[in-house]
């Protein structure tokens, strides 16, 4: 061990004061202090020595610290500009770490991450599903993201179809990666509390997503699909801006029901219907 465990309340107490700093409600902060949720993160993410890994929003440098541990080469981006100074302090000395100061949805992740890498990161709840869409849709060579999110959240994403949380996010990120709840983290774990418990997923990018004859316009069909949930199909459609009569043929070249609700819809139905559509 080089460091002694930033996931300790006393030592994030002890960061907080020394810098100054206060958890930013703004940034959606909240400060893990159990190292032992940090293993099992880490542990969940399957690290191995010497690969590349992506971190959005390190903090105090909790989570970084567990998969430098580990041997993971990390590259944080991180956007409070308080924060670097921090960092450059309780992660002092550790060679496999590089930080980037940056807004996550700005930077050129194409340049910076070129080779395989993993995503792990504790993301800012109020722009959690903005944050891991973008991965999934610019086709990095991403293999896996493991994230913490807010249990809610986790519930849509791993929604099946008929579920009353299944909707578009569940198809989005469903249609480019395996996902699965590893574990809840319920608030006494970080600092201040959240108000909601936590869940930590694990998303498996699929090396060939479902096969679709255009990506964008499968999306827009989904959510369309879903922007009047209790709406039928074709009405829900037609209300997003698809011509009925058109609706009407594609549905039934595809074999489904124009009287059925997207909810009912697995991920290759709507592959389907949007590329009959």
């Amino acid at each position: 061990m080089l460091h002694p465990k930033i996931a300790d309340v006393s030592a994030t107490r002890h960061i907080l004061k020394t810098f100054g700093l206060r958890a930013s409600k703004r940034l959606g902060q909240n400060f893990l202090i159990d190292s032992n949720v940090v293993k099992a993160i880490v542990a969940a993410a399957e690290i191995s020595a010497g690969e590349e890994v992506l971190e959005i929003g390190p903090g105090i440098g909790t989570l970084t610290q567990g998969l430098l541990e580990a041997g993971a080469k990390v590259t944080a981006v991180e956007l409070d500009k308080k924060l670097p100074a921090v960092l450059a302090e309780t992660l002092a000395g550790y060679e496999n770490f590089k930080l980037v100061q940056g807004d996550i949805l700005k930077v050129d992740l194409a340049e910076l991450m070129p080779a395989p890498f993993k995503v792990v990161a504790n993301l800012p709840y109020y722009i959690t599903t903005q944050i891991l869409l973008a991965l999934l849709e610019k086709k990095l060579p991403i293999t896996k993201i493991v994230t913490m999110v807010q249990r809610e959240v986790a519930e849509r994403m791993t929604a099946a179809p008929g579920s009353k949380t299944y909707g578009a996010m569940s198809v989005a990120v469903q249609f480019r990666a395996e996902v699965r709840v590893a574990f809840d983290v319920p608030p006494e774990k970080f600092l201040p509390k959240p108000e909601v418990t936590s869940s930590v997923v694990v998303c498996d990018v699929r090396e060939s997503p479902v096969e679709v004859a255009d990506e964008e316009f499968f999306i827009r069909v989904v959510r369309g699909a879903f922007g009047q949930r209790r709406k039928t199909l074709a009405n829900s459609l037609a209300g997003a801006g698809f011509q009925r009569e058109k609706i009407l043929q594609a549905l039934a070249a595809a074999g489904i029901s124009a009287e059925r609700r997207a909810e009912t819809l697995s991920i290759e139905e709507f592959a389907k219907l949007a590329s009959v559509l």
